[in-house]
């Protein structure tokens, strides 16, 4: 093999298409995504949810249950209940009764 031979084929191997490498990348982003969402809901979401468990309970009822549960007020507290639904999200199958017992539950663990 010439010189040039050998450093084509050098070059080609290291600009090989190598899926492992990129497969591997692509998991680590995903579980420090994932690392970081958990984070910010235990230290930043979780505390606005203990400041005031009985009123964020009554918004996520009425987010369940009526069409527009702000009416024409500040939608602000409704959009905040409604991400505890996405954090605690109820069974395929679950009543409502059980899902709110639940969701309870898990407020009472997490403002301990």
């Amino acid at each position: 093999m010439t010189t040039e031979e050998l450093s084509a084929s050098e070059q080609e191997q290291r600009t090989a298409f190598r899926p492992v490498r990129m497969i591997l990348v692509i998991m680590l982003i995903l579980i420090a995504i994932s690392a970081a969402a958990q984070w910010y809901s235990r230290n930043i979401t979780m505390p606005r949810y203990c400041e005031d468990p009985v009123g964020v309970m009554q918004r996520v009822y009425k987010v369940l249950t009526e069409k527009t549960p702000a009416g024409v007020g500040d939608r602000k507290p409704y959009i905040i209940a409604a991400r505890l639904t996405f954090l605690v999200p109820r069974d395929s199958n679950e009543p409502l009764r059980d899902y709110m017992n639940r969701l309870q539950r898990y407020i009472d663990q997490q403002c301990q």
